[in-house]
């Protein structure tokens, strides 16, 4: 009866940090995910103004 209720607990503790481990590999998926769009999100130049650009300048 020891050994099962041993084996029970040993599975349940595998289970959960399992499971910890899943959770801490999706948190930091999910922050390296968002300093990759930060990043791209900075390196874009932002839109002209209202009126600027409509038009190309082919003698410049």
């Amino acid at each position: 009866m020891n050994t099962d209720l041993a084996s029970n607990l040993l599975t349940a503790r595998a289970a959960q940090t399992q499971q910890s481990v899943q959770i801490a590999v999706a948190k930091k998926s999910h922050e390296m995910e968002m300093n990759l769009i930060t990043m791209l999100m900075g390196s874009t130049p932002s839109a002209p103004p209202p009126g600027q650009g409509l038009k190309v300048d082919k003698q410049a």
